[in-house]
């Protein structure tokens, strides 16, 4: 009898799970079950070229929608399908429908949702970004001479502003507790980037705290929207479109009643295989697994390179608990990302988040738009890098070394300063 692998989360990491599977010999059957009723689309565009110019929603897809590779032609693909239970012991599927689904092994790859702000008010006026809809949606509302304001100041907070800005709106970027992507840059790299957004014409408040929402107070409750912002001293900032970037949520609801751990996304060993289960996997950044590269304890990370690499690694982990097979080596991801704001280019490797110090080991981070690699040490070894400006071969140069996790400091080199 044929063997079935359901893949729950028809996004990027869906896609990659189907592709490592076939790549690692599953020849059986394998289905994917997703809530949107696209296939598999690439999501960083959506803040930036897409949010500026998305033309339809069909339009917007062809410009995003990921290749399929030959190997997974024959994966069935339900979409438009919401898996809302499970029951991991007995090897079952819930569907919204009410169709009950049985599986041999199970990829979780449900990802992640925006998180909202917990206020009450009319969401007429209010914004997330995260699907094809999203951004077209939005896009309509970013017309020149629109008031926008952009509540969090993380990358997708950041490239929201940048894109709003660039289509000639008024933007007002606000972040509670410090800089611009500051967890992830750190406070010398985040002033510098504030200092730039800010000279190309976005309006930046540091630490605040948003209380309420203004409205507009329409006599039919279904017509109201949102006005504005009242931050927690009392300041009001009107806005016609405001735009929610207040982090993620896992997508784990589905999971619950299953004695495993689903209190920061999915629990997995270095494996992938979710802890307290047989033949479950996950990938993404739904899964939080050891951090082998660094010592460090279970995390999830958000980067768009996860949902492959943690891929390669689950799929044969999972075949290989399938056939009683002995478990191959876990790989060990290497975290990469990457950002567009105006004329800027950052891109980082490695996990910054960690790091116990940091240096500029190029150019300074006071005028990022010169060029400036900041070098991110935990103890001696060199666990990230962040760039501005940087030209290819000395990405290379620089991926390597945190590859390595190299601990001897490079002299810092001027060649950036002219860039």
């Amino acid at each position: 009898m044929t063997r079935s692998i359901v893949i729950v989360g028809g996004s990027m990491g869906g896609l990659r799970a189907a592709e490592q599977l076939r790549a690692a010999g599953w020849a059986e059957s394998i289905t994917v079950i997703g809530t949107e009723t696209h296939l598999p689309y690439n999501r960083p565009p959506l803040s930036k070229e897409l949010l500026e110019n998305p033309g339809t929603t069909a339009e917007a897809f062809e410009a995003v929608k990921f290749r399929h590779r030959p190997s997974v032609t024959d994966v069935e693909w339900r979409l438009g399908t919401e898996v809302v239970g499970a029951d991991l012991p007995n090897n079952t599927l819930t569907l919204d429908s009410g169709e009950t689904l049985t599986y041999d092994g199970l990829v979780i790859a449900t990802g992640l949702r925006p998180r909202r702000l917990p206020l009450p008010g009319p969401l007429r006026g209010r914004h997330v970004l995260r699907t094809l809809e999203d951004a077209v949606e939005l896009h309509q509302e970013l017309r020149p001479g629109t008031e926008v304001a952009v509540i969090g100041a993380g990358f997708i907070g950041c490239e929201t502003a940048a894109t709003a800005t660039k289509r000639g709106c008024s933007v007002t970027l606000l972040e509670g507790t410090s800089g611009p992507m500051q967890r992830a840059l750190g406070e010398e790299l985040s002033a510098g980037i504030r200092d730039y957004l800010v000279q190309q014409g976005v309006t930046y408040h540091g630490h605040a705290k948003v209380a309420g929402l203004l409205s507009n107070d329409a006599t039919i409750e279904d017509e109201s929207s949102c006005t504005g912002i009242i931050l927690a001293d009392g300041t009001e900032i009107t806005a016609d479109v405001i735009i929610e970037s207040v982090g993620s949520i896992p997508n784990v609801e589905w999971l619950e009643g299953n004695d495993i751990d689903i209190s920061n996304g999915v629990l997995c060993d270095e494996h992938l295989r979710v802890v307290g289960t047989r033949n479950v996997v996950a990938v993404g950044d739904v899964a939080r697994f050891p951090d082998l590269r660094n010592g460090c304890g279970a995390r999830r990370i958000e980067h768009w390179s996860i949902p492959g690499d943690t891929a390669k690694i689950a799929a044969k982990a999972l075949i290989a608990d399938l056939n009683g097979a002995a478990l191959p080596e876990p790989a060990v991801p290497l975290p990469s990302f990457w950002s567009n704001q105006f004329d800027l280019k950052i891109q980082g490797v490695g996990s910054p988040t960690l790091a116990t110090r940091i240096v500029e080991l190029e150019g300074s981070a006071k005028t990022p738009h010169d060029g400036v690699v900041m070098g991110y040490y935990q103890d001696d070894a060199l666990v990230a890098v962040v760039s501005v400006g940087l030209p290819a071969d000395r990405q290379l140069h620089y991926r390597k070394l945190v590859n390595d996790r190299h601990s001897e400091q490079p002299q810092q080199d001027t060649q950036l300063q002219a860039i």
